[in-house]
């Protein structure tokens, strides 16, 4: 249960994000707030780099540098600006919606690109997240399809982003939002003083986007990490995807926006799709070759047999281990463990 809540509040914290971002772009240019945002996520995971730093994760590859570098200019860079000024465009409720995309839009990279199979349940699911953007983009107007574009594209980034850094194998996840929020805010808030000439940031203001960036952006991935660990990735992804929805919720609370037969039918049709992407799985026969890496983990999960004297099975902890080749069957998620083709399975995804 304390997983379950510590899910539910990164997902409020994120979806609280495009409310109050709403309110800020009134002070402030899209790249100046991006770049703001993001600082403030770094500066909220800073006091964790001493924790977060696990035995052997020093080990950085060439790989894991480019994947970060991805990271930071995709899903720090380009994607929050582009979000930013699709918000600018359409209303908070409409934009929280939107970001469902992003669900979509990984699971299909994930099939297309890095070998994560998609059913047709999953097919199916991502098909009616972008319906349900396209019925809330018509809610918009004229406008709205411009805005959607841009937030699509936002999205499309953080797929990316998500791939990326579930490839990371070197560097703990507290350390990559900790660079991710300090390259990429002080990229953006470089460029926009740059563009625009002499940017007038108030005090107030400053700080309001400095903690809106550590609790929607640093404090909210560091529940969400946390969530996974006890709950598995797929649960707590079922848990987050209740932050668009909370996003237009508080829209239409504290910006007063209406909800309009769009939006409705929109978050309808976005809750049942997603629920269907959530449910899309597979189990086969397949082959784990020997492999070294860090992340945290537990030993009664039949994937990590390395020995700890006096430690229970059920414990989570973080070192680099290796491990063996191995072979065997269970129903499964493409995670770090599960990186394999499927050209010859025995089962197929639902």
């Amino acid at each position: 249960m304390r997983a379950v809540v510590q899910a539910f509040v990164a997902a409020a914290l994120f979806g609280a994000a495009t409310p109050a971002s709403k309110l800020l772009l009134a002070e402030l240019p899209p790249q100046a707030l991006a770049g703001l945002l993001y600082l403030g996520a770094a500066l909220a995971t800073a006091p964790s780099l001493r924790r977060s730093r696990a035995r052997g994760a020093g080990r950085r590859r060439a790989a894991d540098r480019a994947r970060l570098a991805g990271v930071v200019l995709l899903g720090g860079v380009v994607g929050p600006v582009l979000l930013l000024e699709g918000l600018h465009r359409a209303s908070a409720g409409s934009v929280a919606l939107w970001l469902n995309l992003e669900m979509a839009f990984t699971a299909a990279l994930g099939a297309l690109w890095f070998r994560d199979p998609l059913g047709a349940r999953g097919w199916l699911g991502a098909a009616g997240v972008v319906a349900a953007g396209a019925a809330v983009a018509g809610g918009e107007g004229a406008p709205g399809a411009g805005a959607a574009l841009l937030v699509a594209g936002a999205c499309a980034c953080w797929a990316v982003d998500n791939h990326l850094t579930a490839r990371i194998e070197g560097v703990t996840p507290g350390r990559v939002t900790f660079w991710k929020g300090a390259l990429a805010g002080g990229t953006n808030l470089a460029l926009a003083l740059a563009a625009g000439g002499p940017l007038r940031i108030e005090a107030g203001t400053a700080v309001a986007a400095l903690a809106v960036g550590g609790l929607a952006y640093g404090a909210s991935v560091a529940l969400y990490v946390s969530a996974a660990q006890q709950l598995g990735a797929t649960r707590a992804q079922g848990v987050f995807a209740a932050a668009p929805f909370f996003g237009a919720g508080l829209a239409w609370l504290i910006l007063g926006e209406p909800i309009g037969v769009a939006q409705a039918t929109g978050a309808v049709l976005l809750a049942g799709s997603v629920a269907l992407l959530l449910h899309s799985r597979h189990e086969h026969e397949h082959a784990h070759g020997s492999i070294e890496h860090v992340h945290d983990h537990r030993h009664d999960d039949d994937h990590h047999g390395h020995e700890h004297p006096g430690l229970p099975a059920a414990t989570r902890h973080v070192h680099w281990h290796r491990h063996e080749p191995m072979v065997h069957a269970h129903p499964h998620w493409p995670d770090l463990h599960h990186r394999h083709g499927h050209g010859h399975r025995t089962g197929r995804p639902d």
